[in-house]
């Protein structure tokens, strides 16, 4: 792909534009500059005269710019709606993810644990592994969100107000979230286990425990944009 037509890639994604709509203009106007490269080679230019002036005939690339960045159809939800892309999604998706893995401790519980009164209590053979399983998913849950925020904001390079926002909300909420599981003492609850958000009784580890869950969602937006800087400077 000429030169020109990564930089209007990277115009139209700072613009706002959706990728998958900046790739299927991009495959059109290189199929488009193949075809006018070929009738400027058949005029008898060289390759590279020929390219050069394909680029020109393409037209001007504010011009071409402006002709998907002027659509709304075709902004991405993440410039159209960033509040539902890193503050509602999150949740909905850190959600799922809780759902899974208080489903996989009640679970356990019944099949392990059925004459215990909590599943918090030591383990052994196979329960170990399948406890451990929804253990993780609870932990690195809110770190695997915090991971798709700055995916979505490195691969249509967003500002970083919007994502950094959404990263705190998924932290706040790891480091806050409480899970109590009794028969006797959890009425309320669905199955005797009941979620909660609360600073609890250590507010400073709770906000340690926030700032860990920060630290490892923000590494792969904080790299991308190291590497953005480096070898794409302004």
């Amino acid at each position: 792909m000429p030169k020109s037509l990564h930089e209007l890639r990277e115009q139209l994604l700072r613009a706002g534009v959706a990728p998958r709509h900046v790739r299927r203009y991009l495959a059109e106007l290189a199929d488009h500059l193949a075809d006018l490269k070929a009738e400027e080679e058949r005029s008898g230019r060289s390759p590279a005269d020929a390219e050069s002036a394909a680029v020109i005939r393409l037209g001007n690339m504010n011009d071409l710019s402006r002709a998907m960045t002027e659509r709304r159809e075709f902004q991405s939800w993440s410039v159209r709606a960033p509040w539902v892309m890193f503050g509602l999604a999150p949740i909905l998706f850190l959600a799922i993810a809780w759902c899974v893995a208080l489903l996989i401790l009640w679970s356990g519980w019944q099949i392990f644990l059925a004459n215990t009164d909590s599943p918090f209590v030591p383990v052994d053979g196979f329960a170990i592994f399948y406890f451990g399983v929804g253990r993780l998913l609870y932990f690195i849950a809110p770190i695997l969100v915090g991971w798709g925020i700055g995916l979505i904001a490195a691969r249509q390079r967003l500002k970083a107000i919007w994502p950094t926002l959404g990263l705190v909300l998924i932290a706040l909420m790891g480091g806050a979230a409480r899970v109590q599981a009794s028969r006797t003492a959890v009425s309320g609850g669905l199955g005797h286990i009941r979620m909660d958000f609360a600073l609890g009784p250590s507010v400073q580890g709770s906000l340690f425990h926030a700032l860990v869950i920060f630290s490892l969602a923000v590494l792969p937006y904080i790299i991308w944009r190291f590497q953005k800087v480096r070898f794409f400077p302004a």
